[in-house]
């Protein structure tokens, strides 16, 4: 995956991957103790101890899920740069219903495109830990498939508890880069682009 980091967030903007279909299997197993500080990114930067007793739970954007088949993979999947403080039901739920829906996604259409990242509303923010990691107030994933007929995705989950189905937090590509002032996949065709990034149907997927 690849990371936008944010260094004054202290979090990523935004988290992109290519998932494959050889890349939604293998048997490599997550660790309890597996999160860890990004040595890369600039001090002052997230460490476990800015989690601890915060309430939020450390919520992947590339999740572990997506790199079960390769021991290095996983181990850069639970940096804390690809690490968001999230509601713990909404990580437990929804988000991860979002997660295995892309998994199942690209074993049926052999590959999707992922970009994922947080939202922040409001000009204050809450923050934890000593080194003030930034809580968002929701999350963002687009999803887009250019096998077949291309199509594309998009989901907004507030981070509060989220526990309701999956299509409640559909929106197009294109509403969200309304609300994230982001372009998401700048270099496809512009006919393509207009088509997928006005979709917001489930159950085309």
């Amino acid at each position: 995956y690849v990371v936008s980091y944010n260094k004054d967030t202290k979090q990523p903007n935004w988290v992109a991957w290519h998932l494959t279909v050889a890349h939604t299997q293998g048997n490599i197993k997550r660790s309890g103790g597996a999160f860890h500080e990004d040595l890369d990114v600039p001090a002052p930067r997230a460490t476990n101890a800015d989690y601890k007793g915060s309430g939020w739970s450390r919520g992947h954007l590339c999740p572990a899920g997506d790199n079960k088949w390769d021991s290095e993979a996983m181990y850069e999947s639970f940096l804390l740069s690809n690490v968001c403080p999230q509601n713990r039901n909404l990580n437990s739920g929804v988000w991860n219903q979002i997660e295995i829906s892309c998994r199942t996604w690209a074993e049926r259409y052999g590959d999707i495109y992922i970009v994922s990242g947080p939202i922040l509303f409001n000009t204050e923010h809450e923050t934890i830990g000593a080194t003030g990691i930034v809580v968002p107030e929701a999350f963002f994933k687009v999803v887009l498939c250019l096998n077949g007929e291309p199509k594309g995705i998009g989901f907004i989950c507030r981070n509060t508890d989220g526990n309701r189905k999956k299509d409640l937090y559909v929106n197009s590509i294109s509403q969200i880069e309304r609300v994230t002032k982001m372009k998401f996949f700048p270099h496809l065709d512009a006919d393509v682009a207009a088509k997928v990034k006005s979709q917001a149907d489930l159950s085309a997927w």
